[in-house]
């Protein structure tokens, strides 16, 4: 009786030592679970990219105003017959600020 009490202890301690320091263990499991968390928070900030790129293709594809809009603020281009007038703030008018 008293071997078979000290072989479930030693099985017992067996299973204890795996389950905090083996392989898949109670530590791993929680590194894991954080590991997810930051992926998941990283997946969303790209979803969210995502459906900006998505608007902006479809206001692309559907009119020419985006087009135009883009043109005139990334290229600096203007129409035909247009006058452009770029305002300069004088050195007065930026130390008020």
């Amino acid at each position: 009786m008293r071997s078979f009490t000290l072989l479930l202890l030693i099985f017992f301690g067996l299973l204890q030592y795996r389950l905090w320091f083996g392989k898949n263990s109670v530590p791993d499991y929680f590194a894991l679970q954080e590991n997810m968390i930051h992926q998941q928070q990283a997946n969303e900030k790209l979803k969210q990219r995502n459906k900006l790129l998505y608007a902006d293709t479809d206001d692309l594809k559907l009119g020419t105003e985006a087009i135009e809009e883009r043109a005139r603020n990334e290229l600096g281009m203007i129409k035909e017959n247009e006058t452009f007038f770029r305002l300069i703030p004088s050195k007065n008018h930026m130390s008020k600020q």
